[in-house]
């Protein structure tokens, strides 16, 4: 027998906005990080990272900024790559994950890391001004932190979300408490995930979207 359920793609968004806004504690963002907030629990369906995450440094208004001006965005996984809406993007801008870089290899076992670290040293001096998006390697955040730390080429945001047992809080921890001096957005603790770093991005480009 056929199913009654909501089948309006506009109806659905409005109806699921509506209940992450009820049902999340957002009172303590401001109205463009509430609006990140809202598309980050929408990616996860877990109300309750909205007490986790931490935003710095007027990250939206610079990020937005930055991918205005034509800013690169530079991600860790494929998979946070596949899920940025890229025809909404600003500027057509340019999205780069190195991980399947066939040096790659060869890099992590000299530096004796994992290839999305070694991938972070690939970047260059394109980090400039670019926008950082980290939705799976704790290793990758932890180099990215040395790199501006020592000096190296700083971007114009961080969107951090590693996910996993094994140092993503710590880096993530790492990351609010170096006081790099560079805008940021990450969820504490082990949760995280490509699709939430995915989410970030989406929000950046358009933080209304979906919602009206």
């Amino acid at each position: 027998m056929p199913q009654d359920y909501l089948r309006d793609p506009q109806a659905i968004y409005r109806q699921s906005f509506a209940l992450i806004r009820a049902e999340a504690r957002l009172d303590r963002l401001g109205e463009l990080d509430a609006g990140v907030a809202v598309r980050l629990i929408h990616a996860c369906g877990m109300p309750d990272i909205a007490d986790d995450l931490v935003f710095e440094g007027n990250v939206v208004e610079a990020a937005r900024a930055a991918l205005a001006a034509g800013a690169a965005i530079f991600c860790d996984a494929q998979m946070v790559v596949a899920g940025i809406q890229k025809k909404r993007l600003p500027a057509e801008n340019d999205i780069r994950c190195l991980i399947d870089d066939p040096r790659l290899p060869r890099m992590a076992s000299l530096l004796n890391t994992t290839r999305s670290a070694a991938a972070v040293d690939f970047w260059g001096d394109d980090l400039k001004g670019a926008i950082v998006v980290i939705g799976n390697a704790p290793t990758a955040l932890f180099r990215l932190i040395e790199i501006v730390e020592q000096g190296g080429p700083r971007p114009a945001a961080i969107l951090a979300f590693p996910v996993g047992f094994v140092g993503a809080a710590e880096s993530k921890q790492a990351l609010i408490d170096a006081g790099l001096g560079v805008p940021f957005v990450t969820l504490k603790g082990r949760r995280g995930g490509s699709a939430m770093a995915a989410a970030a991005v989406n929000a950046m480009i358009d933080a209304g979207w979906g919602e009206t």
